[in-house]
């Protein structure tokens, strides 16, 4: 099931999967002179806490770059650290590696990763489904990745609307950035492209539902 709000949901597994959360990217930006409102992480676990709710998951999988770099989880406002371990302590939490996190998550709380993931890994299994970070072209079929941002555009009437999206077809399913800082790349680009080679949907996000549209283009808006 893909929620609109991002994430995949698997009922048989009370499984939920999110993306690219890219806790503390603000505060990354901040000494470089980019000076970005310092509540990304906040909004995004607001976010986070939504489906918590919504789905009850027992699993919840974060599929990489869950922080924008290593010093993130030191940078994490202590109030932002609580709601993850409260996370932790209620679901199981498999935290995959990403390109921008390769590595667990160190100087959360007491300084131990072990309070904030029960399992780190670069691939995750379950049944069918492997969870990874990056999708690798020609995987075998069933899996669910992120890293890519996916975005799509459409033209409606007030001009071209451009929404994060799922990509997918029978063999994978990639999904859209979660983080409240996280740009995107459109389903056109050939880094999305080539791993759909005979074609696959895009599921653009809306307010409370998805927008289907083919991969090989958008569609035009119809009143």
């Amino acid at each position: 099931m893909l929620d609109p709000a991002g994430a995949l949901y698997w009922p048989a597994a009370r499984l939920l999967a999110v993306a690219d959360l890219h806790l503390e990217k603000g505060s990354a930006f901040a000494p470089k002179g980019m000076l970005l409102p310092p509540w990304d992480s906040r909004a995004t676990l607001d976010r986070l806490a939504l489906l918590l709710r919504r789905w009850t998951p027992q699993i919840v999988i974060a599929l990489g770059d869950s922080f924008h770099d290593a010093g993130g989880p030191a940078r994490l406002p202590a109030a932002d650290a609580a709601r993850l371990a409260a996370i932790a302590a209620n679901h199981r939490l498999v935290w995959i590696s990403g390109n921008h996190d390769p590595a667990p998550p160190v100087g959360l709380g007491d300084g131990s990763c072990d309070l904030f993931a029960d399992v780190f890994t670069d691939v995750f299994s379950l049944g069918p489904l492997r969870f990874r970070h990056a999708a690798v072209p020609g995987a075998a079929a069933g899996e669910i990745s992120g890293h890519l941002h996916p975005k799509a555009a459409v033209r409606a009437p007030a001009g071209t609307v451009r929404r994060p999206c799922f990509v997918a077809d029978a063999r994978r399913v990639l999904l859209p950035a979660f983080g409240a800082y996280t740009g995107g790349l459109e389903v056109t680009d050939p880094a999305i492209a080539c791993l759909f080679p005979r074609g696959g949907r895009v599921f653009l996000l809306g307010q409370e539902r998805l927008f289907s549209f083919p991969l090989s283009g958008a569609p035009r808006h119809r009143a």
